[in-house]
């Protein structure tokens, strides 16, 4: 009955705005770098405590997600993150933005319950293939900020860009209306009554009929616990998956930040870029007192390629996951996005550095869909909120990592911080290969909404 249940959800526009604030640091930083006049470290800590604050709260968040449900948390999280985020654009000094985008990333790390409502109302058949589509409202969600950030940064600064990013998170407050709580969720709980109210629901949208019988399934009070995920039955399973999130997202917001790492300092063969031609070199309108360069038009359209690069890989990523299962797709993408990050060290033109970030882009956009799907998968209803929120929050201990690599390492040492890159990723690539659960084809375990009919006789 719920093979169509999603057209109702708002996730997809979640997405959105949660790739916004994500996004947004990497487009601001170059300002706020000029306006304060802050050193590379200084920069670098901006996202750090963005993932910090990610990080402390998302155990927390999927914990009380296990316990409490899936909707209290996804509602609580917006409203913390859509609150933080506008107060951010009001920052009289740096400490102040510092603390105030470490509350947004508090906020934004619950955003990870719609992807759990929207697995767990998915028949095991379709997860595959939806769930990777998501990306491309992350795509839109990234574009969309750094459309806005070429027009309005120049225009009337970066505080209204904040202030303006904020506008969607503020209004999906307004769509949790529409958003049922997980029937797998409400069964595990024994709220039967609610569960059978959300599929008549989907059913009646769906023009279908519920079929008769009862929902069947044991009440399980032991939801949420932390020491589930280390039982024997789990323990390496969980191991390896914080492993890989951690190298994937370390990956991830490397290349993002690389990205404008690349395009701010010209650091590959000393190119310089089409702006910088037009403009010269010591143009006033490109460098400012604390010798830091603003990205011009040219930079964001080169963002704007390299970002489309998220699903330049997507067709490909639907058949790896749906045919040639989670484990052995994942490890090849990370296998790939180790070379890559080495052929970034290539002296090449700036059409070659933009293919190269195109690819990496692509590569690291198909990880992190990979690993959502199994994480969501491979755990059972009692623990799977749990099960992301630890995932995300080692996933965030690499994001930490990250900006001090491709923002300060990679001035000292461009090779070196390539070379990491690329050893985390060929890391991540065994660990995926070696996972001992294959969730291919595999039902979500403990609440599968079950229906028992009753005896002919």
């Amino acid at each position: 009955t719920g093979s169509h249940a999603l057209n109702q959800f708002k996730t997809p526009k979640f997405i959105v705005a949660e790739a916004m604030e994500i996004m947004l640091i990497a487009v601001v930083s170059p300002v706020i770098r000029c306006e304060w006049q802050l050193n590379d470290w200084q920069v670098a800590l901006v996202t750090t405590m963005v993932f910090f604050g990610y990080m402390v709260f998302s155990i927390l968040l999927g914990l009380l997600a296990d316990r409490y449900g899936r909707w209290k948390i996804l509602l609580l999280s917006f409203l913390w993150g859509a609150y933080f985020s506008l107060l951010t654009s009001f920052a009289p000094s740096y400490i102040w933005f510092v603390f105030l985008r470490a509350m947004v990333g508090c906020g934004v790390s619950g955003h990870a319950q719609g992807l759990i409502i929207k697995t767990e109302f998915l028949p095991t058949k379709y997860r595959g293939y939806m769930l990777p589509l998501s990306q491309v409202f992350w795509l839109a969600g990234s574009l969309l900020i750094i459309g806005l950030a070429s027009v309005v940064i120049p225009t009337i600064g970066w505080r209204w860009l904040i202030r303006i990013a904020s506008i969607p998170g503020i209004i999906l407050i307004l769509a949790f209306k529409f958003i049922p709580e997980s029937a797998r969720y409400n069964v595990s709980t024994g709220n039967n009554k609610a569960a059978i109210a959300t599929l008549q629901r989907i059913a009646k949208m769906n023009r279908s009929v519920m079929p008769e019988g009862i929902l069947v399934e044991p009440v399980n009070e032991r939801r949420g616990r932390f020491r589930d995920l280390l039982d024997p039955k789990y323990l390496r399973t969980t191991l390896q998956i914080w492993i890989i999130w951690l190298g994937i997202s370390f990956a991830y917001y490397g290349v993002i930040l690389a990205s404008a790492e690349l395009l701010e300092r010209d650091l590959v063969c000393s190119l310089q870029t089409a702006a910088m031609k037009e403009l010269g070199d010591d143009s006033e309108e490109n460098h400012s007192p604390c010798h830091c360069r603003l990205f011009a038009p040219s930079d964001y359209r080169i963002m704007i390629i390299s970002t489309i690069g998220e699903i330049a890989l997507n067709p490909l990523n639907i058949l790896g996951i749906n045919f040639l299962g989670r484990r052995l797709s994942l490890s090849i993408t990370m296998g790939c996005t180790a070379l890559f990050f080495l052929l970034l060290n290539i002296c090449t033109t700036s059409t070659g550095l933009i293919g190269f970030l195109f690819m990496l882009r692509a590569l690291v956009a198909a990880n992190f869909n990979t690993i959502y799907i199994y994480t969501a998968e491979v755990y059972p209803t009692t623990m799977r909120a749990l099960g992301m929120g630890t995932s995300g929050s080692l996933c965030r201990i690499g994001a930490m990592v990250a900006p001090f690599i491709a923002q300060v390492l990679m001035s000292a040492s461009f090779l070196g911080a390539l070379c990491l890159f690329s050893a985390v990723c060929v890391v991540c690539a065994a660990s995926a290969f070696t996972l001992p659960i294959e969730t291919k084809g595999r039902a979500l375990q403990v609440c599968n909404l079950s229906v028992v009919l009753p005896c002919p006789h």
